[in-house]
């Protein structure tokens, strides 16, 4: 080890201590973007996805990076502008936008932020709202957000999820794209924002090991398959 890569070393180690000793959980250490196997978008046919066929503001769900780690994939029908945001442990990263024709198609991780609520094959109480929330115990913070209903956090997909109104102290984990202008196509590469994988898994050992067995922690790869929410969950839950 030389010069510069021991004072790294020392660098990153002081950064790690400083981290622990403000309490920042290690899934917001690092807000930077983080490669994961390719994994292109199909059909349930196998077939891939074509972003200008998806249905605007309709509620999409893929599985990314992990087997168990669901996704929100989602057409705006409007373009979502690059957009600097912060983690829990006050890493700043910018969010690129939208990508597609319009530069409208986004996907974010489907993990709520506070209690790591999520869309299962029998219940979802986290989706996609066209228009405001309607709960009278939580006015709506804008149209056409992410609202989980189990704690009520509102998130914007329009301006990379960030944090609207409820308790989330984190915007959702971006799942970074990248769009074939030729063939149409959307591909997932990587994630971007704080991380929530290590707490989900931890937290749900059980209930996941009894869904998916050994498999909950593999890494997708090559291809993954994107449902409607409706087709995906048998109760999608609307507060």
């Amino acid at each position: 080890m030389d010069r510069r890569e021991f004072n790294a070393a020392c660098a990153t180690g002081a950064a790690a201590l400083a981290s622990a000793a403000l309490g920042a959980p290690a899934w917001a250490a690092s807000a930077q973007a983080r490669t994961y196997a390719r994994a292109l978008l199909v059909d349930e046919l196998g077939q891939p996805i074509k972003a200008s066929r998806l249905v605007a503001q309709t509620n999409y769900v893929f599985h990314y990076p992990f087997e168990a780690t669901p996704v929100f994939l989602l057409d705006l029908g409007k373009p979502a502008v690059p957009t600097r945001l912060q983690t829990k442990g006050r890493e700043a990263y910018e969010w690129p936008g939208g990508v597609g024709p319009k530069r409208s198609v986004v996907a974010f991780s489907a993990i709520c932020a506070h209690q790591l609520v999520y869309p299962t094959r029998e219940l979802s109480f986290i989706s996609f709202r066209k228009g405001p929330v309607a709960n009278p115990q939580t006015p709506s913070k804008g149209n056409d957000l992410i609202h989980c209903c189990a704690d009520h956090s509102q998130y914007d997909p329009a301006r990379g999820a960030q944090v609207l109104g409820g308790p989330a102290e984190q915007p959702l984990c971006a799942v970074l794209l990248e769009h074939d202008a030729r063939t149409d196509q959307l591909t997932a590469t990587g994630t971007l924002g704080g991380e929530l994988f290590d707490a989900f898994f931890k937290k749900y050992e059980m209930k996941l090991s009894l869904e998916t067995g050994s498999s909950g922690r593999k890494a997708v790869a090559e291809r993954s398959v994107v449902r409607e929410l409706e087709r995906f969950c048998r109760n999608p839950v609307r507060c």
